[in-house]
């Protein structure tokens, strides 16, 4: 697609050299001190009578990164749309930097920047025009592209067409318009989506970045766990458009259930041994075993235990180690028992 200005048109230039918040224009910073950066009240969207977002609270800590995260279809993009007032909810509400969305859309979107599934861009525009248009509507200076292109990593290739870069470049042109006007709170859906591992690491390491600059609380949507779980500080994990959970990563990791590996001879009466002192293990293999911890059990003190013990009894143990768990798999266990609760719920209201 290409965009032809009319040459007798002049585009009058913002005479700051600083950004400056603009009042009620989408990506202008705001200087409201809010808790939660997004906030929701059982935010509902229905598609006729299926609900794919469902009664969802949303706290988003101001200066977070919030892994949004969910299979494909569990109702992320969605979410984020009623956020940004893309969609009318069925019901409920959503604050953003301390304004509601549904009574003052203009002033809520004032400090957002937004990346919304695969971002559009003029081919026929170099990077730096592309980002120029927006800038010009923003009534930002132009020094303020220069920055962004410096952010994204984009400044060396900023004045080639925009239909010759890469997928990873053209998805870090988007985050670079997102980042016009030096946004409060930056929402990426999906922003490592297609990209190979190559692009996959740059927008990590860009996000990452965003993150220790600590200018915005950086919202963003996955269905990438095992990446997100790198750099996010607070998760919130989506299924068929339930919230099953929010809370802090690392307090999350904590209170699920760790695995200590062991290699031993012998496993199988290993494990016996290791079940009379009260532990959950299981031979895997004949010369290997594993224990299973309680939530939020000492994992060193406890391995260190289990040894302790093996090695009393006579049995020799060649490799020991503790199995941190993945957010992939937290995920899935979440997913197991809501299934399994839901499908409860299902046979005592049939019964």
């Amino acid at each position: 697609m290409s965009l032809d200005l009319d040459p007798k048109i002049r585009l009058i230039e913002p005479d700051q050299t600083e950004v400056e918040p603009l009042d009620g224009m989408i990506g202008a910073a705001t200087e409201m001190d809010v808790d939660h950066a997004i906030e929701s009240e059982r935010l509902t969207k229905c598609f006729g009578r299926r609900p794919a977002v469902d009664k969802v609270d949303l706290r988003v800590p101001t200066g977070s990164v919030y892994g949004f995260l969910g299979q494909n279809g569990a109702g992320k993009t969605t979410t984020i749309r009623l956020i940004l007032g893309l969609l009318r909810p069925t019901a409920g509400s959503v604050r953003l930097l301390g304004h509601d969305v549904a009574t003052g859309r203009l002033r809520a979107s004032a400090g957002v920047g937004s990346l919304v599934e695969t971002p559009s861009h003029y081919d026929r525009l170099t990077g730096r025009e592309n980002l120029d248009l927006t800038r010009l509507m923003l009534g930002l200076p132009r020094l303020e592209v220069d920055r962004v292109l410096e952010v994204v990593e984009l400044a060396s290739a900023a004045g080639q067409l925009a239909g010759s870069y890469s997928l990873g470049m053209r998805q870090r042109l988007g985050v670079a318009r997102a980042l016009l006007g030096r946004p409060k709170l930056l929402v990426l859906d999906e922003p490592s989506n297609g990209l190979d591992p190559d692009g996959i690491r740059d927008m990590r390491r860009l996000i990452r970045s965003l993150a220790e600059r600590g200018e915005a609380t950086i919202f963003i949507s996955s269905h990438l766990l095992s990446e997100v779980e790198q750099m996010a500080s607070h998760v919130g994990l989506m299924h068929q458009g339930r919230l099953l959970v929010q809370t802090e990563l690392a307090a999350l990791k904590h209170s699920a259930q760790r695995r200590i590996g062991i290699g031993v001879e012998r496993a199988a009466e290993a494990a016996a041994k290791l079940c009379l002192f009260g532990y959950e293990a299981v031979c895997i293999e004949a010369d290997a075993l594993e224990v299973s911890l309680a939530s939020g059990a000492a994992s060193a003190a406890s391995a260190a235990e289990v040894n302790a013990i093996l090695v009393a009894a006579g049995f020799a143990v060649f490799r020991l180690r503790v199995e941190e768990p993945a957010l992939e798999d937290i995920y899935l266990q979440k997913v197991r028992t809501e299934t399994a609760a839901a499908a409860s719920a299902h046979n005592r209201k049939a019964a």
